[in-house]
């Protein structure tokens, strides 16, 4: 009876901190934003960048991928610091281009998966 409590136990903490942890990363990324009108753009990609690398979610993301979504934001940057966000139309022809392209730019299924959830934060 004891190990099963233990590892009730144990489920609830992991769930919990999943749970946090996730909570925490949503913190970050509306803070990003919060304060995305005020940077640079290169202050902005240096803390997105460490963002990413820093997220367990995205841990599969190499140099490659990051620079991939640093370009897409790159190209709505005015959007987001005026606070508008960018548009589901142009996340989707964003997704839409990366997908015809995937083999030329090394992409697996999961790789676009992540930069698509990634992108997703910044809609309006």
């Amino acid at each position: 009876m004891v190990s099963l409590d233990k590892s009730l136990l144990f489920v609830r903490l992991l769930r919990s901190r999943w749970s946090l942890a996730m909570t925490d990363n949503y913190m970050d990324i509306q803070e990003l934003l919060a304060s995305a009108k005020t940077q640079t753009f290169d202050r902005f990609a240096q803390k997105l960048n460490s963002l990413v690398r820093e997220n367990y979610n995205f841990s599969n993301l190499n140099e490659s991928n990051r620079k991939i979504i640093l370009d897409i934001i790159k190209k709505h940057i005015g959007e987001i610091h005026n606070g508008m966000g960018i548009s589901s139309v142009t996340l989707r022809n964003e997704e839409y281009k990366l997908y015809q392209n995937r083999l030329k730019l090394k992409l697996t299924e999961h790789d676009l998966e992540d930069i698509k959830k990634i992108l997703g934060l910044f809609k309006k």
